[in-house]
């Protein structure tokens, strides 16, 4: 087997670096290669496979990514790490297909080569906003096996009504199915995190509707869950003018307007978005009939 990173040669790297992992990154890496090999074969990756990656950090994942053939594209922060990737790949598994892409991943608007798959460690304090930018930006990615915070990977793949259902749960299903995947010990990171971990499947679906709609029913989503006790008449009185105009609105696309965000699916605020656009006279434009910023 390829050599992957474990405790000893990842605390070398970083003291070679001069790095200490930091919270405003979302810095904790993966020091146990059984660990790594289990997000591998969870992912279903397989050998020829084109491969996303965010926030490698000094390679654990990578490595383990690399080991089953796949060849990767590696978005990094922190370029540091950028920078010695390349190098410590080359170093354990010469000749294996690397991109390092030197990056914000919430900034980055392409990908180049179409990865399919998208496997990750996230940093776990920007998670959800770069899962959501990525799904919109990198049309081509089909599936992902990503680890985020517990709280966080329970709210993805939550069906409406449920308890931690929320804004993060409906928009993500905008894109596909989500589903829990297995649990992370704390013990595999270096730092130990003081939250628990989980990996989150998801398979892409057909979009419901275009980006003007999805623009739309993402700031529905927002709205209503802005004010998640409050009934949709209420909650959404703002953006769609008033309580009354909500109500009847929220009626004709078919939709309970006593009922609460947390009840509907994403295809329900779709249906209200839809009837809010039906009721604006074409001459008032897209925007401005989403009340969108």
């Amino acid at each position: 087997m390829s050599a992957l990173l474990g405790p000893a040669e990842i605390r070398d790297l970083a003291d070679a670096l001069g790095l200490q992992p930091t919270k405003k990154l979302g810095q904790n890496f993966v020091v146990d290669g059984n660990t790594v090999r289990k997000i591998v074969r969870t992912s279903g990756v397989a050998a020829g496979d084109h491969v996303l990656e965010v926030g490698p950090g000094l390679g654990s994942l990578t490595l383990g990514l690399l080991e089953a053939g796949a060849r990767v594209t590696a978005i990094e922060i922190d370029r540091r790490l950028a920078e010695q990737l390349p190098h410590t790949v080359e170093t354990m598994q010469p000749g294996a297909s690397l991109e390092v892409i030197p990056a914000d991943a919430l900034r980055v608007e392409s990908v180049p080569g179409e990865p399919t798959a998208l496997v990750a460690n996230l940093p776990y304090n920007v998670s959800v906003p770069v899962l959501l930018h990525l799904l919109e930006t990198v049309p081509s990615l089909e599936s992902a096996l990503v680890m985020v915070q517990a709280e966080v990977g329970h709210r993805l793949a939550a069906a409406p009504g449920s308890r931690v259902y929320g804004s993060p749960s409906a928009k993500a299903a905008w894109y596909g199915s989500w589903s829990l995947a297995g649990t992370i010990s704390r013990q595999v990171f270096w730092p130990v995190p003081n939250v628990d971990s989980v990996l989150v499947g998801f398979r892409r679906g057909e979009l419901p509707g275009d980006e003007d709609e999805r623009r739309a029913t993402f700031a529905l989503i927002d709205a209503a869950f802005g004010q998640r006790r409050k009934m949709l008449r209420q909650a959404l009185s703002d953006a769609l003018g008033t309580s009354a105009a909500a109500s009847a609105l929220v009626e004709r696309a078919g939709v309970d307007p006593t009922a609460r965000g947390e009840q509907l699916t994403v295809g329900d605020f779709l249906k209200i978005a839809r009837a809010q656009a039906a009721s604006a006279g074409p001459e008032e434009g897209a925007d401005q009939a989403f009340h969108l910023p």
